[in-house]
Formats: structure tokens, C-alpha cells, sequence
């Protein structure tokens, strides 16, 4: 399977890897990324990737909790522009498509276009096409998440991420339990976990991850008992790098995030368990127009 310079820049982005190592990846690997980027972790030149590339799109991201109804939304709407995402009629906007979400809990991203845009006879599609035509720009409802429960949210860099954290608690004490649950929200925001607990890590997930960090230890040098413990070390390290509760806690690392929430549980004199938390970065996964690093990952190829 041929690649092209996009590709190259592709496999840049998700690894962090050197030019020319990613060409040579993608050259042994045969046009796949993901055996790319197998290779370039088992020659321990990439950490584990994260679920997306380099943030591409432009628009606003909103995590919105309704406390009445302990109803919450994070919603994702993509425009062209970042400067649309500053523009109060948008904003306005969105936040009223994350209230209508709150209210019909439609199934899905389509239903919700069909849906009775909130306080109007319009549909929420026909609101979205008035809001291109006023603005002049194409948008696009992504995706979104509703929960319910005892949910706390947190918007990062003006829109750029949104979080929302369920937790089970009864907790007396509401400012406590807020302040911690506000650092969890933050915690996910800049530490990037794929999961809550390490018990929802898809068993294949683990095994692959237990062969690609036997291939790291073997090209080591080490002998097959020494590189089977090592690897035992190494998968622990793997569940604080993609696990919530098992990463160190930001404002303290020498605990993690669970023993976080043991604590603060315990000085708050209740219950407060971690249940799920939703993470959404502007445009993860989405390209947006080139800009002249193809060509040059291209000049670099001939």
C-alpha cells in the first residue's frame, strides 16, 4: 500500500516522531498507520498515542449542567473560522442547542436537527441554516454527550475543551465537593485519560499494549524473564498514563486521582465515587485546510 506527504504528516502529529522516522515507519509498515505507529513505539520512539492527531477545526465546544433537573450537556459545533467562535450570536447559539439538548434528549445528532429549537417554532437544523446565512460561514453540529446525575462542568481556553465528570456522592457539604470536583474536571482537561477506571480498558486493548512493550524491552536487549517483568512494570505505568483514577494527581503528584477522592471524601465525611466523565477538544480527529507542511514532508520524500 503506497502513502503520500500527508500521510507522513499524519503519523507526525499523532506520534510526535521525527520526519524521516515516520517515513521509514509508514516505508515497513507498508502505507498502514497503525503498524506505523506500532513500529515506532516498539522502537520505543513514540508514547502511547493519544485518541486523535493534532487539533484541527474551528468553533466552540460547551459543557452546560442544568442543576434543577441535574441534567448536562457537552456539545461540539464546528465552524470555519475561530473568529465565528468569538461572535455572541453564535455563542447564543450554541448554548441554546445544549438547553434544547437538555430538554428533548434526542437520540442522536440527527434527531436533534429535527428537534423544536428551544423558545421558537423553528427546528434546530432550520436555526443552524439562519445562523450561516447571518454569519456567512458554514457550521456543523458534531456531536454531543447528555448525563444525568450529581455532574460538575468546566470549559477550558474559551471553548477549546469541554468536560463534564458524573460522580455518585452524598456528600453534606456542596462548596467541598464542588471545589474537588471542579479539580477533577481540570485534571481530565489537561491530563488527556481515555478511561475511568482501568477495569473498562478492552481486554485486547491490554494485550496489544502487553506485545508492543515486549517488543520495546526485547529490542532493549533484555533477556525474554527479564523483559516479562519489566513489562508487568510497564503496563501499571500505561494505566496511570490512560486511567483517571490511576494518574497522578495534578496539584499533588505523590497521590493519585483516586486516593484524591479517598481523602476528600473522607475529610467531607461522605461518599463520592468517580462514575464517568466526557472529554471534547475543538475539531479532535478533524482536518481543517492544509497548510504548507505537506509540501514539505513532499520535497523531503523525492
Amino acid at each position: 500500500m503506497a502513502f503520500t506527504a500527508k500521510d507522513v504528516k499524519d503519523l507526525r502529529e499523532k506520534t510526535g516522531c521525527g520526519m524521516m522516522d515516520c517515513k521509514k515507519a509508514l516505508t515497513d509498515a507498508d502505507g498502514d498507520m497503525d503498524k506505523a505507529i506500532e513500529i515506532l513505539r516498539e522502537k520505543g520512539l513514540a508514547a502511547a498515542t493519544k485518541k486523535a492527531g493534532r487539533i484541527a477545526a474551528e468553533g466552540l465546544v460547551v459543557s452546560v449542567v442544568d442543576e434543577a433537573k441535574k441534567v448536562g450537556v457537552v456539545l461540539e459545533v464546528n465552524a470555519e473560522t475561530d473568529f465565528v467562535a468569538k461572535n455572541e450570536q453564535f455563542v447564543t447559539f450554541v448554548n441554546n442547542v445544549a438547553k434544547t439538548i437538555i430538554d428533548v434528549n434526542p437520540a442522536d445528532v440527527e434527531a436533534l436537527e429535527n428537534a423544536s429549537y428551544i423558545g421558537t417554532q423553528q427546528t434546530v437544523a432550520e436555526a443552524l441554516r439562519e445562523q450561516i446565512l447571518t454569519i456567512g460561514e458554514n457550521m456543523k453540529i458534531r456531536r454531543f454527550v447528555r448525563l444525568e446525575g450529581d455532574l460538575i462542568s468546566y470549559v477550558h481556553g474559551g471553548g477549546r475543551i469541554g468536560v463534564m465528570v458524573k460522580f455518585d456522592t452524598d456528600v453534606a457539604d456542596k462548596d467541598g465537593f464542588v471545589d474537588f470536583a471542579k479539580d477533577i474536571a481540570m485534571q481530565i482537561a489537561a491530563a488527556v485519560p481515555q478511561f475511568t477506571h482501568k477495569e473498562e480498558i478492552p481486554a485486547e486493548t491490554i494485550e496489544k499494549e502487553k506485545e508492543i512493550l515486549m517488543a520495546q524491552a526485547i529490542n532493549e536487549g533484555k533477556p525474554q524473564n527479564i523483559a516479562e517483568k519489566m513489562v508487568f512494570g510497564r503496563i501499571n505505568k500505561y494505566y496511570k498514563e490512560v486511567c483517571l483514577v490511576e494518574q497522578p494527581f495534578i496539584k499533588n503528584g505523590d497521590i493519585s486521582v483516586a486516593q484524591y477522592a479517598k481523602d476528600t471524601a473522607n475529610a467531607l465525611g461522605g461518599k463520592i465515587e468517580i462514575v464517568s466523565f466526557v472529554r471534547f477538544e475543538k475539531g479532535e480527529g478533524l482536518e481543517k485546510r492544509e497548510d504548507n507542511f505537506a509540501d514539505e514532508v513532499a520535497s523531503m520524500m523525492k
